[in-house]
């Protein structure tokens, strides 16, 4: 449908506004007051807690004031009696999923990965023919997507799988080349994802790779020491960079990206102590109608100001959850993102689920 206030833009139903105008700063809140529906169904707090007299936690950039008997907002947290106690996301439990991935995967970063792509020389790592990623999915979030392809995760919150760190680094055996953590998003659950990380590593010092898919709205403190075990171990840290504007941005995710820039520089700077393989990896969902030309062109400045050799993926988006009445990412909108991205000084740019475009311009 077209945007109701300018009648130019494409726009969701959930929103009836476009990218321009919410960047022009109009019925921004009008935008953002469709989140605590979004989360009412799940259970989950329809907005950030902000309790004068709660607990803060500052596991993530939410930082909840978690009143007496409230949860935070990725669900995990909870106020008990005045004291905050975790559910998930410690050493000895956390809310998540696992599978061996044969490789080459379809991972973000496979293009540019030595055990993606098979281009691996290291004789610590095996022909990654024969090899697999342990894919580790954690069954939780700190940002509320609209658009989320993976939203299915919210549900499981109800009867979530549950693991030790311990018993979790216990399933990288002889054919696992590279652990990934991703979801939902490894954030909510950083304790947990680390300490599985540090004891894989322990395992297998020399034939294992860290990676991490993330939104990045997590404490610096602990993206760094993701980064650090990345950069040690031959892995990377996958952002995914939803949009540039911070009022867009608040509409589709429910949150700022303040704290994602910043630890996107952070860990920028980590890695230019290592180049090959990159340490640092940027993809971008496509969201037709809100991640425009504008938005792109703003992301890709803000990554090439840092290293035109950063590698920057663009994702195609399906339609899906809140967002189920816009359509699919359609091939020009890839390749003007590409060129754009191109433009902005980064030498690294591609597709990365080509066979999902649509050949409808919308």
């Amino acid at each position: 449908m077209r945007c109701r206030l300018c009648n130019k833009g494409l726009s969701a139903r959930v929103f009836g506004v476009c990218a321009e105008c919410l960047r022009q700063g109009k019925e921004v809140e009008f935008a953002v007051r469709v989140h605590p529906s979004t989360r009412r169904r799940f259970g989950l707090p329809e907005a950030v807690p902000a309790a004068p007299d709660g607990k803060v936690c500052r596991l993530c950039a939410n930082e909840c004031r978690i009143g007496p008997g409230q949860k935070g907002y990725c669900g995990l947290r909870e106020n008990i009696n005045g004291r905050l106690t975790l559910k998930a996301g410690t050493r000895h439990v956390g809310y998540v999923q696992w599978y061996y991935d044969p490789l080459p995967t379809n991972c973000v970063a496979s293009w540019v990965c030595p055990e993606g792509n098979g281009s691996s020389r290291s004789p610590a790592h095996r022909p990654w023919y024969r090899q697999n990623n342990l894919a580790v999915f954690y069954e939780a979030c700190t940002l509320n997507c609209l658009f989320c392809q993976n939203w299915q995760f919210r549900s499981a919150q109800q009867s979530p799988h549950t693991m030790s760190a311990a018993e979790l680094a216990d399933c990288v055996d002889e054919r696992t080349a590279c652990v990934c953590f991703f979801g939902g998003d490894p954030g909510a659950q950083m304790l947990h994802a680390l300490k599985t990380a540090e004891m894989a590593l322990t395992r297998r010092p020399d034939s294992v790779r860290i990676c991490w898919e993330t939104n990045g709205n997590t404490n610096s403190r602990l993206i760094r020491r993701a980064a650090e075990l990345s950069l040690w171990s031959g892995g990377c840290v996958k952002f995914d960079l939803k949009a540039w504007t911070e009022s867009l941005h608040r509409c589709l995710t429910g949150s700022s990206n303040r704290r994602t820039l910043e630890n996107f520089r952070l860990v920028a700077e980590m890695a230019a102590t290592r180049r090959d393989p990159p340490l640092l990896v940027a993809s971008t969902l496509l969201v037709p109608g809100y991640v425009d030309e504008v938005e792109i062109g703003q992301l890709a400045r803000f990554v090439a100001s840092m290293d035109g050799d950063i590698p920057y993926s663009f994702l195609a988006f399906h339609p899906d959850f809140y967002l189920s009445d816009l359509p699919a990412t359609s091939r020009s909108h890839a390749e003007r993102a590409v060129a754009i991205a191109r433009e902005a000084g980064l030498r690294k740019v591609h597709v990365g689920n080509p066979h999902l475009l649509s050949p409808v311009e919308y």
